[in-house]
């Protein structure tokens, strides 16, 4: 008797198992921001995208392809050439994400490896026919324009392989060996053209002040050869008698001064 309850108990369970089995096999769960497909292997690829929770399916039969449609960053570098033939590196930062309802035709026309497939292709294409639209100079002055006229032709050609671009924006931009060194060369050369004009200007500044100065002279020896044909000589008396006035001053605050005094032969030194 207790040997055909164990066996009916072990029969129970084994059914229990393979019914849980069945049952997980034909639940399948999508997570928030994300999108199923159904791939079913008598009709092929649904039509209908199974949104998020919990969902059954045929197992054995049917088969869940889950797509982040969450935006995402992709960075796309790429070399090409500008209108006046310079050599441009680019790198291009674009976040993405699919259109949910044409996933089905995502999924069987690309793939789900469909951002490998897509974005660096056409990032390339429209990266190079909008930089040869632009000389290197207007490529860093004009940057802004550049950046949002490849935003509008990159999200125009995105939304034909059913791909939405959130944000595109060029994060690099640099240019070739030779075009660097040209830049550089030319700075120098206005640097060395600044300086050779303050030269010039100093030049300038310093003749004018010359010119001032002689002036200066010259009107000071007009002045003074005005003021002996008016006065004489006693003009000059006067101006010997103001430097003797000054020695003498300078003299006697000097220390350890020697004199001959009038009608004396011996030296004498003055107490300090």
């Amino acid at each position: 008797m207790a040997a055909k309850v164990f066996e009916s108990i072990g029969k129970f369970g084994l059914a229990l198992a393979v019914a849980g089995g069945v049952v997980n096999s034909a639940l399948y769960n999508v997570d928030a921001g994300h999108r199923a497909v159904i791939f079913d292997r008598f009709r092929g690829v649904q039509d209908v995208v199974v949104g998020e929770g919990t969902h059954f399916l045929i197992p054995w039969v049917q088969k869940p392809i889950i797509f982040d449609c969450r935006s995402r960053p992709r960075n796309v570098p790429v070399i090409t050439g500008s209108k006046d033939l310079q050599n441009v590196n680019i790198t291009l930062r674009i976040l993405f994400r699919p259109v949910a309802s044409q996933l089905p035709r995502i999924f069987t026309s690309i793939g789900e490896d469909y951002d490998e497939r897509v974005l660096p292709s056409i990032t390339t294409e429209i990266l190079k026919s909008v930089v040869a639209r632009f000389d290197a100079g207007e490529l860093i002055t004009q940057r802004e324009l550049v950046s949002r006229q490849v935003s509008d032709d990159l999200t125009e050609r995105a939304a034909t392989f059913g791909l939405i671009l959130d944000d595109v924006s060029l994060t690099h931009l640099t240019f070739g060996k030779e075009f660097t060194e040209a830049v550089e060369a030319k700075q120098v050369a206005q640097q060395e053209a600044e300086r050779a004009r303050f030269v010039v200007e100093k030049a300038e500044q310093q003749k004018k002040a010359a010119i001032i100065s002689a002036e200066g002279d010259s009107k000071a020896a007009e002045l003074i050869a005005n003021s002996l044909a008016t006065a004489g000589d006693g003009l000059i008396e006067l101006r010997k008698l103001e430097a003797a006035e000054d020695i003498a001053y300078q003299l006697s605050r000097s220390r350890n001064i020697t004199y001959l005094p009038a009608g004396q032969s011996v030296l004498l030194q003055l107490p300090q």
